[in-house]
């Protein structure tokens, strides 16, 4: 999917991208002490209701505070990822500590992710732009530039058809579409079955067109993949209404 799978492709679209609650005990989610009741012989069994109760209340506060904070977290993790690549040409101009980095951020972003069956969400359908990869399928770094896909570059998946494009722009418009057949709930094999040189010129994949894509990290914005060469893509939503052509 923009390798994002990158397939071995013929000699004339080289450049087109790859596809690639828990029974745990209060004093984990808050360090309140408990309230001590006493009894006595003017004891009112109003007065214990009314300590009773101010003891939910207090926990529903610390639990989604707790949450709340988790959520802040995620979103200055988001920002840091977005603003540390937003420099890098896609990764083009990453050295090997700057990849690292990445890697990093990426990894403690997948390590909070929400959605544990990407497959089964329509967050994941829509177009894609790809931000960041590893992928030298499409950084192409080896070229000169001027022989490099420059314009931005699109992936689009339909998890309710179960197929997936990749577009390139400037300067070759080349596009890819491909079978998704689902390996489990995050991960898909990738058949792709048609190109297009310049946008136009149609070509019919070969069965080597194939590789494999893990999605390990989703939301409404943000997707992180990792292909099954090791490859890292990171993509912002830009049009969730895109669907693939049949």
């Amino acid at each position: 999917m923009s390798h994002l799978i990158s397939p071995p492709l013929p000699a004339s679209t080289a450049n087109v991208p790859l596809l690639h609650h828990s029974s745990c005990s209060i004093h984990k989610f808050v360090s309140l002490s408990s309230p001590i009741i006493r009894t006595s012989s003017c004891y009112k069994p109003s007065s214990y209701g009314t300590q009773k109760n101010a003891r939910p209340r207090r926990f529903r506060a610390s639990f989604f505070q707790f949450f709340s904070t988790k959520n802040e977290d995620t979103q200055s993790l988001k920002l840091e990822l977005l603003e540390y690549i937003a420099s890098l040409d896609r990764g083009a101009n990453a050295s090997s500590e700057q990849q690292d980095r990445v890697d990093q951020l990426a990894r403690q972003l997948e390590a909070a992710n929400k959605v544990k069956e990407p497959l089964k969400s329509n967050l994941l359908n829509g177009k894609w732009e790809l931000l960041y990869t590893t992928s030298q399928s499409i950084l192409q770094t080896k070229r000169p530039k001027i022989l490099r896909a420059n314009g931005k570059i699109y992936q689009a998946i339909n998890v309710d058809t179960l197929r997936a494009q990749n577009m390139e722009t400037w300067p070759f418009f080349n596009q890819a579409t491909a079978n998704l057949v689902p390996l489990n709930a995050k991960q898909v094999a990738v058949k792709f079955d048609a190109f297009k040189v310049l946008g136009l010129i149609p070509i019919r994949a070969r069965g080597s067109g194939r590789g494999q894509l893990e999605i390990t990290y989703l939301d409404e914005e943000l997707r992180i993949s990792r292909g099954n060469e090791g490859n890292l893509f990171i993509l912002r939503m830009v049009d969730p209404t895109y669907r693939v052509p049949a």
